[in-house]
């Protein structure tokens, strides 16, 4: 037999298209993505106040996907005039003017930005119940800028 003479290529072709009415081949589809929305619980909310500088905006609390965040609102501004400033939960409703010393508050970072919404991871382990109050604390002058009392 002068055997017909194939390349891999359209051999390969042939015996998968002999196969598909076996129903040997299936297409599968990809399985849809699903977004599921993440609870956002608020935990607890205040309202800025002045200290050493005008501080305005609200601040929330909130518990979101396994974690626990400290967020500020759109609204919020403080003064720009304030070097190294961080964000601090405060065991007082109303913070001191400076800090005798650095182990009463759980120091959340710098502040992000001087105006607007911005978010702040709280560490795992932090007994919220022990804190009354977010504070923007400026490190370098060991004053309190502004805080909220926290409800």
């Amino acid at each position: 037999m002068d055997g017909l003479r194939m390349s891999p290529r359209a051999l390969l072709v042939l015996s998968l298209c002999s196969l598909a009415p076996l129903g040997v081949l299936s297409i599968v589809q990809p399985a849809s993505t699903q977004v599921i929305a993440q609870a956002k619980t608020t935990l607890e909310t205040g309202s800025f106040k002045k200290a050493e500088a005008p501080t305005t905006g609200k601040v929330t609390i909130v518990s979101e996907g396994g974690g626990r965040f400290v967020e500020f609102d759109g609204a919020f501004s403080t003064t720009d005039q304030a070097p190294d400033m961080h964000v601090v939960l405060e065991p007082m409703a109303t913070p001191p003017q400076s800090y005798k010393s650095l182990n009463g508050f759980v120091n959340l970072g710098r502040l992000q930005k001087f105006k607007g919404a911005q978010k702040y991871p709280i560490p795992d382990g932090i007994d919220l119940k022990k804190y009354k109050s977010v504070s923007i604390w400026c490190r370098m002058a060991n004053a309190t800028i502004g805080y909220a009392p926290l409800k």
